[in-house]
């Protein structure tokens, strides 16, 4: 079931009453129990893949700490990870190869049947592989014991708040949680579901919105040139954000109505003054993962400078493949890693790996800003030869200036009141991130006095309710991957 649905208000309601109403002991089997419905409830075949993960890695944990030997214990690590990435690969390439095989037989190239099965990537396969990956190679290094509890190791790769996109968890940080007594908290509570509902108004109202325009310029991209691809890219990189961040959002604000505090997964990324910053604020989570398990295992800038370059080119490369096998996810993710490598040999590091001091300018966010919108283009492109014909497109007839904004108001098709919705809520957005840089937004304002804050709550209510498009609830983009 999907967050922003009314099955999932009516089996959070539910589990919300029932899980103060579990003696503690218990409540680990009973969230445990919600989870495993919660996602196959999607496909019942899909508690099976989470079933395996979860088996697997916590066998091979175990079996880490029995064993002395080096082999021993690598053996250990590999029988518990590859099966994981041998999956995780055959779903993310199966598809796309049989649609490649497909398209050449309806072209006559190859004499053969069309393939008629279509193999789809299951759900948050990818993050809850991650996380229980990441907890097997934190034993194996021997940052944490193993769990030897397997009902609380199985709530921690299935908690479902987090089980569809992340954020992706630390055992040492959420373990620890589910064996505490949690009584029943109304301030935690409360955070939880102001943030939740900000989570709905970045994706019901900001990401949904946005992306019917988006979608109609980039799925038929050849039919447009000019500055509507600037427009749309732009929006975009807002529809993205809102939508993955507002769930970040709403599985934060979930977990949080249980006492259980998740990792914060977003911190006002487009504010950052560099791709660097960016990734330090951009789905935090997986950010982290790479870095800790698979550029520094690389060696990270502990290597000579040509090497160094290496591992950040390989880490992005690794994190576009992650996305998807289109060469367009290659393309961005590479590009990330050039960009990363770049600022690398613009500021570089003194001899005691001491970044050296620079004063921040003010045309360094728009910059950055433009640079990621650009690599958002090659993101979003359903191939790399629409990505192509949108970069030689983009300033058609600009020589023109009149005719150059007029015939993106025409292509756009957006009445004067839904783009003045549209720009309301841009501010908004940029209004509370900016805030949030300094303060936690939420905490702050629920100080406020009750005539000050209800009103506002009530509005926000409102605009979620009226001005989020209505029918069949969207899924979240991090969902495909």
């Amino acid at each position: 079931m999907l967050f922003n649905s009314v099955s999932f208000a009516v089996f959070l309601t539910i589990v919300f009453l029932l899980y103060y109403i579990v003696p503690h002991k218990y409540r680990w089997c009973f969230l445990l129990a919600a989870s495993y419905v919660f996602y196959m409830n999607l496909h019942i075949g899909y508690g099976i893949l989470l079933l395996l993960a979860t088996v697997l890695t916590y066998t091979m944990a175990l079996g880490l700490e029995k064993t002395r030997t080096v082999r021993g214990r690598r053996a250990c690590l590999l029988s518990g990870i590859l099966p994981l990435i041998l999956i995780l690969l055959f779903y993310k390439t199966a598809g796309p190869v049989i649609d490649r095989l497909n398209l050449l037989i309806d072209a006559g190239r190859l004499a053969m049947q069309p393939f008629t099965v279509r193999i789809l990537l299951p759900a948050g396969i990818s993050f809850y592989f991650f996380q229980s990956m990441g907890y097997l190679i934190d034993v194996y290094h021997g940052r944490i014991k193993a769990e030897h509890h397997f009902g609380y190791y199985a709530l921690f790769v299935s908690f479902f708040p987090q089980l569809m996109a992340g954020p992706i968890g630390r055992a040492d940080d959420l373990l620890p949680q589910y064996k505490k007594v949690r009584p029943f908290h109304y301030e935690g509570a409360s955070y939880g579901l102001k943030l939740m509902v900000w989570g709905y108004f970045k994706k019901l109202v900001i990401a949904d919105v946005f992306a019917g325009v988006v979608n109609k310029v980039y799925d038929n991209a050849g039919s447009y040139v000019g500055s509507v691809f600037i427009v749309t890219t732009i929006m975009f990189a807002i529809e993205i954000y809102c939508d993955f961040s507002g769930y970040s959002d709403i599985a934060v604000g979930c977990a949080k109505l249980f006492g259980i505090d998740l990792a914060a997964n977003f911190k006002s990324p487009y504010f950052s003054f560099s791709i660097k910053e960016f990734w330090s604020r951009w789905h935090i989570s997986l950010s982290t993962w790479f870095r800790d398990y698979v550029y520094i295992p690389l060696g990270g800038s502990r290597v000579p400078k040509q090497r160094h370059f290496l591992n950040l080119l390989i880490t992005f490369l690794i994190s576009g493949f992650w996305h998807g096998s289109s060469l367009t996810y290659l393309v961005w993710g590479g590009l990330h890693g050039l960009m990363q490598i770049a600022e690398t040999i613009l500021y570089p590091k003194t001899r005691r790996g001491v970044t050296v001091e620079r004063r921040r300018h003010i045309w360094q966010l728009p910059l950055t800003f433009t640079a990621l919108c650009f690599t958002w283009i090659f993101f979003r492109a359903n191939t790399i030869q629409d990505a192509r014909w949108i970069i030689s497109r983009l300033f058609w007839d600009i020589q023109r200036p009149l005719n150059y904004l007029h015939t993106c108001i025409i292509c756009l098709g957006v009445s004067r009141t839904a783009a003045l919705g549209m720009l309301a809520s841009v501010m908004i957005l940029a209004g509370f991130d900016l805030a949030s840089l300094k303060h936690d937004v939420i905490a702050s304002f629920s100080r406020q006095k009750f005539f000050v804050r209800w009103p506002v709550y009530i509005l926000f209510l409102i605009i979620i309710a009226l001005f989020s498009p209505k029918g069949v609830a969207t899924e979240f983009i991090y969902f495909q991957f």
